[in-house]
C-alpha cells in the first residue's frame, strides 16, 4: 500500500516543507519595486441517513432533490454520480474534508490560477509581468516590505471580510454527526474553515496561515496570532502599505507565518502541531476500522499536495474520494473515488 508519507501527513515537516514548495517553473528575479512605474489599476445532518434519491448539492454538500437543480438534471452523469456520493457519506463514520483555493471561489474569493484573476485584482502584477508564485516569495519582506505587505495586507483583509459559502457548515454539521467526527487538511491559508465554525483541534493548514506572524528569519520559534494588525485602504493602483503600518513582532519586522515557494526561515511549530493531531485522528480511525469519505474541494494539480494526500488517505484506510473540481476532477486507477467535474458550490 501506498504510504502516506508521500501525503505529508505521517513525515517530519522539513517534508512538509519541500513539497508544499516545489514550483512548478524555474523561478524568476525578484524585481524592485520601489521605483517601479506602476500602472493605473486592482444543513444539519445530526445522523448520516441521507436518502439516495436526493443529489448533492453546495460543495457536496447540500443534499436536494434532483429535480430542484437545473445543473443537476441537465447533466444525467453528474446526478447519477451524486446519489453514488449520497450513499457513501450514509455509510461513512468519519470525514475527511480536503481543500485548495478552489473552494473558496463561491464565497467570493478571486480565482488565482492563472494569471487573468491575479491580474484583475490586482494591476500592478501585470504591469510587472509577476504571477501568483512569483508573489509567494519571502525575499519580498525583505527587499520591499511595504510593497510585500501591500499584496498580503489586503489579502489578510479580504480573507476577514469574506463569510463562507453554506458547503462548509452543512459539511461540517455532517461530520459532528459521524463516529469518528472529521478532519480537515488544506493547504488554503485564509482561515476560512475557523470561520465557518470548524474546530481549531481539527484542522491541519499544511501551508500555514497569513492570520499568524512570525519573524523574516523565524529562528525564535514564535508564532503571533495577527488579529491585531490592521491596515488602512491599501490602494490597488500601487499595492503598498506605508512604512508605519509594516507589522512587528517584539519591535522586529514580521512576515505571515506562511510557507512560501523557496522558504527557508518559515517557522513550522504550528502546522507541526496540527499534524500531530491530524495523524492521532488518522490512528484512531485505523483502530475502529471506520468507513471513511474524503471529500475534496478545489485541489488543482499545479502543488498537488491536497490531492496526494486525498488519494493516500483511501488508499491508507479504505473508503472512498469524492473529488469535486471542475478542471481536474479525475480520479486515478487504483483509488476508489467518484469524480464530481464541477465548482465547489454547484456540485
Amino acid at each position: 500500500q501506498e504510504s502516506l508519507t508521500i501525503a505529508l501527513v505521517s513525515t517530519n515537516l522539513p517534508n512538509l516543507r519541500l513539497l508544499g514548495t516545489s514550483r512548478p517553473r524555474q523561478h524568476k528575479p525578484t524585481p524592485n519595486t520601489k521605483n517601479a512605474k506602476h500602472s493605473t489599476a486592482q444543513h444539519s445532518l445530526n445522523s448520516r441517513t441521507l436518502p439516495a434519491t436526493t443529489v448533492t448539492s453546495i460543495a457536496i454538500a447540500s443534499m436536494a432533490a434532483a429535480s430542484s437543480s437545473s445543473a443537476a438534471t441537465s447533466n444525467p452523469a453528474l446526478v447519477s454520480v451524486a446519489r453514488q456520493a449520497a450513499e457513501a457519506l450514509k455509510k461513512a463514520s468519519g470525514l475527511l474534508v480536503t481543500a485548495g483555493a478552489g473552494i473558496g471561489v463561491d464565497s467570493g474569493l478571486p480565482d488565482f490560477r492563472g494569471t487573468e484573476g491575479l491580474w484583475k485584482e490586482y494591476p500592478p502584477l501585470k504591469h510587472l509581468h509577476l504571477d501568483f508564485a512569483d508573489m509567494a516569495n519571502p525575499d519580498w519582506f525583505r527587499r520591499d516590505p511595504c510593497f510585500a505587505w501591500g499584496f498580503y495586507g489586503h489579502r489578510m483583509m479580504l480573507y476577514r471580510r469574506t463569510v463562507p459559502h453554506e458547503g462548509f457548515s452543512i459539511m461540517r454539521r455532517w461530520g459532528e454527526g459521524m463516529t469518528n467526527k472529521y478532519f480537515v487538511f488544506t493547504s488554503n491559508v485564509d482561515g476560512q474553515f475557523q470561520k465557518a465554525g470548524y474546530a481549531e483541534d481539527r484542522i491541519i493548514e499544511c501551508h500555514g496561515s497569513i492570520h499568524f506572524l512570525q519573524t523574516l528569519d523565524g529562528y525564535d520559534g514564535e508564532i503571533h496570532p495577527a488579529d491585531d494588525i490592521t491596515f488602512g485602504e491599501i490602494d490597488p493602483a500601487t499595492l503598498r502599505v506605508p512604512e508605519e503600518e509594516i507589522p512587528q513582532v517584539r519591535g522586529r519586522p514580521a512576515r505571515p507565518n506562511i510557507l512560501m515557494f523557496g522558504d527557508m526561515y518559515w517557522e513550522g511549530s504550528r502546522t507541526g502541531a496540527q499534524q500531530r493531531r491530524f495523524m492521532k485522528w488518522v490512528q484512531s480511525m485505523k483502530k475502529s476500522d471506520s468507513n471513511l469519505v474524503v471529500v475534496e474541494l478545489g485541489a488543482g494539480e499545479a502543488v498537488p499536495t491536497v490531492r496526494r494526500t486525498s488519494e493516500a488517505m483511501v488508499r491508507q484506510l479504505g473508503g472512498t474520494l469524492l473529488r469535486i473540481n471542475p478542471r481536474d476532477s479525475h480520479v486515478p486507477h487504483g483509488v476508489n473515488g467518484l469524480s464530481l467535474a464541477c465548482g465547489s458550490k454547484e456540485g
